[in-house]
């Protein structure tokens, strides 16, 4: 069987929509209880649910063939894998946010602070402007960061921004646009590229037959 990497919630509802429009039966996925592995043996696959920073990484190791993961964490993570296919839901923007006038801080330091989940995509973006920053990591409401003079800025996901808006910030900068990927093991593409090819092409048929 294929093995599919996924991490609960939207981005997995939305993978199971495709997967039944192509006659895979998803019933079980959709309501795995405590199970982790759920195997689906007359469509021959797989699923395995894990948190969505994990899924580029299960599918690098090669413990999952196929992964659907946003395209934020895919640069976040910096995995070897093949990207194959832009879902298109699930979209959103990565965005530096913070005041208006960005002197607004109760702290003063001398170097830029970026409070961010990303530090690597941070890193990169700020590196091609030839800038020196602090990172400041942070897992949960990262907009805290310049309300408290923790941060400059933050560098986020944006989607309504009203989350922004009710906590006096709003975006600066945005750094690229973010949708669902569907990504797969370099290996696996090679080795087993007929049920693979067979996933693929069946997904995209299903987003364009959605998209008509």
């Amino acid at each position: 069987m294929l093995t599919m990497a996924l991490a609960k919630g939207r981005l997995a509802e939305k993978t199971f929509d495709l997967l039944e429009g192509m006659g895979i039966d998803c019933t079980l996925p959709r309501n795995p209880g405590r199970q982790l592995v759920l195997d689906v043996p007359e469509s021959g696959l797989r699923f395995i649910l894990v948190k969505p920073s994990d899924v580029p990484t299960y599918v690098e190791h090669g413990v999952a063939d196929l992964g659907v993961v946003g395209a934020d964490t895919l640069l976040e993570a910096g995995r070897a894998l093949y990207e194959v296919l832009d879902l298109g839901f699930g979209a959103c923007r990565l965005c530096i946010a913070g005041f208006a006038e960005k002197k607004k801080t109760t702290v003063s330091h001398a170097t830029f602070r970026v409070a961010t989940k990303y530090p690597n995509i941070a890193r990169n973006y700020y590196g091609r402007q030839g800038k020196t920053i602090e990172i400041i990591e942070l897992h949960g409401s990262v907009e805290l960061g310049p309300v408290i003079g923790l941060s400059d800025v933050i560098l986020d996901i944006v989607e309504s921004g009203s989350t922004l808006r009710a906590n006096g910030l709003e975006v600066l900068e945005e750094v690229c646009p973010v949708t669902a990927r569907l990504v797969c093991n370099r290996v696996s593409l090679k080795t087993r590229r007929g049920e693979m090819l067979k996933i693929i092409e069946g997904m995209k048929a299903q987003l364009t037959e959605e998209s008509v």
